[in-house]
């Protein structure tokens, strides 16, 4: 009888099959193999004629175009630090149109869902609800309150001098001021020219496609430039070091409880979410009733609104954290779909191409100028670095928050991140109203 004395020990194997490698890969947060099997889904739908033109139908094809568009954006070099997402997502489905590559039964779907459903209004209020009620209180009001000079300041002097450079390249003050300038300063695209393009629709009673086209080459133009003079300022910081306070904005004084105010984050709660999405669409009803009485559009109205209930720190807390999760789930899923809607249907491609032209290009690079201009010399008054100072405003004309995230990151200063956030929420949001008041007081 022999005796084993020794045995091979039974290697389990790692390797992986095809499947999971491929699954590895992903397009946004879906992976790739799966979202190959999806695309084609939708594509056959819209080939046979069975995508509905509804909701269903339209959440299909704009979720799988924006995902990938999106995707793309985000990894291409360049384009990536441009605001490339936002860029892709709205100016190629508008090229698909405009040389007849895209589906009619997926333009009615689409046109279906945005427009028909309103699904515009409703994404613009779940983020400008959720955006002022999810800040921190002491960033919102006493960041604002030192924000407050420089971005009266850079507001006026951009306007002035954007329009200046439209006037001198023949284009009346009318249009380069309310649809030139102001798009630029608007704060982005969900909590800026998509508000605005509302706004304006509701007092001269036109379409939002014809605002829409002229607004966001001007606010993706104004984020380009913008990073572009965040880079210079980096690089005069550098030169002239007396300028720069290497990140700091003030010079002396004690901004801590600022920069280390941080919102208490709840666990995410899917309940908590609803409540945020019913208070968002409450927001916007609760504009509606108050526009019967006040001559502003909703759309603004919901952000003076959500701004003061913040300020006066009387909604429940659990009600703001809902209304800042809910906005965190829209904004991170729904952004790139909602734009390509925006591209389908509000950017026809041979008016974006008409409304670009040197003169344009001109008052945009004027109105950043006018920005960075002003935060400099706003420096020397407010006791604050002038680069850091000129960044921060200039952040102002940023395209959101990933417009801020490109701007201070071409200028190395990341730290000044809740400057950048009252410059361009709070920033924008005080021109959007503005500029609103002063068209229906025009009208």
């Amino acid at each position: 009888m022999k005796v084993l004395l020794f045995r091979r020990p039974i290697m389990e194997t790692t390797s992986k099959t095809f499947w999971q490698t491929a699954c590895e890969l992903k397009i946004g947060p879906v992976p790739a193999p799966v979202y190959l099997v999806l695309a084609v889904i939708v594509a056959a739908a819209a080939i046979f004629g069975q995508l509905p033109a509804d909701m269903v139908g339209g959440i299909a094809i704009m979720m799988v175009m924006g995902i990938l568009l999106g995707d793309i954006g985000l990894k291409v070099p360049i384009l990536k630090d441009i605001g490339g997402p936002a860029i892709l997502s709205i100016f190629i489905p508008s090229v698909m149109v405009y040389y007849g590559l895209l589906n009619s039964d997926a333009v009615k779907a689409i046109t279906a869902f945005t427009k028909g459903a309103n699904f515009l209004y409703f994404y613009i209020s779940c983020l400008v609800v959720g955006s002022i009620l999810g800040m921190v209180r002491t960033v919102l009001v006493q960041g604002f309150l030192r924000m407050f000079v420089p971005l009266v300041v850079g507001t006026v002097v951009a306007s002035i001098l954007g329009c200046i450079a439209g006037m001198l390249c023949g284009v009346d003050l009318y249009h380069t001021f309310f649809f030139i300038v102001i798009p630029i300063l608007s704060g982005g695209v969900g909590e800026g020219i998509l508000p605005l393009a509302a706004a304006y629709s509701e007092i001269l009673n036109q379409s939002a496609d014809q605002f829409l086209v002229h607004f966001v080459p001007a606010a993706m133009l104004g984020n380009l430039f913008a990073i572009m003079s965040a880079g210079y300022l980096k690089k005069m910081g550098e030169r002239f070091p007396k300028l720069s306070g290497n990140g700091s904005l003030v010079k002396s004084g004690d901004l801590s409880d600022i920069t280390n105010a941080k919102a208490e984050e709840a666990p995410l709660d899917v309940k908590m979410m609803g409540a945020g999405l019913v208070l968002a669409c409450c927001f916007f009803c609760a504009a509606k009733v108050l526009a019967l009485w006040i001559p502003i559009p909703a759309p603004i109205l919901m952000i003076v609104l959500a701004a003061l209930i913040k300020v006066l720190n009387i909604m429940p807390t659990v009600m703001e954290q809902g209304a800042k999760q809910w906005y965190k789930f829209v904004s991170g899923n729904l952004t790139w779909a909602l734009l390509v809607g925006v591209g389908v249907i509000y950017t026809p491609w041979n008016d974006v191409l008409a409304a670009i032209t040197p003169a344009y290009i001109f008052t945009i690079m004027a109105t950043i100028f006018g920005m960075v201009a002003s935060g400099l010399l706003c420096a020397r008054f407010m006791n604050m670095y002038p680069i850091e100072s000129a960044i921060v405003t200039c952040c102002h004309s940023g395209l959101g928050g990933t417009g801020d995230v490109a701007i201070l990151s071409a200028a190395n200063r990341m730290g000044l991140m809740p400057f950048a956030q009252i410059s361009t929420r709070l920033g924008g949001a005080c021109t959007v109203i503005a500029a609103t008041i002063l068209m229906r007081a025009l009208q």
